[in-house]
């Protein structure tokens, strides 16, 4: 599956919009790979922003993931025009990313 925050793709056609999917994904920025960060490791800011952004990857990932899930459900080879959110919840550690696309079809131009 081709994905591009473009909203068309080199040497493609886009034959049929599909209409617009989204993947959501949420977890706690202090885990990742289902480690949680020790309290120690909370006070360094090297091992604090090592599994901020391992943990942030890895939401980002399943996201992606059920934005290509739901395309595919629509019949889908692609997915233009994708924009990413990322969000801190309110009162926790935990973050939401949410992409948004518009599934199509395309085919390459002969």
């Amino acid at each position: 599956m081709i994905l591009t925050t473009t909203n068309n793709i080199e040497n493609f056609k886009i034959a049929d919009y599909l209409g617009i999917v989204t993947g959501t994904a949420y977890d706690s920025s202090y885990s990742s790979n289902g480690k949680k960060m020790s309290f120690t490791d909370m006070f360094s800011m090297a091992k604090y922003y090592e599994k901020y952004t391992l943990a942030l990857e890895t939401i980002k990932e399943k996201a992606f993931q059920n934005l290509k899930d739901n395309a595919i459900k629509l019949g889908a080879n692609a997915v233009v025009g994708i924009q990413l959110d990322v969000e801190p919840l309110a009162n926790s550690a935990t973050l939401l990313v949410s992409i948004t696309g518009t599934a199509v079809k395309v085919g390459e131009i002969s």
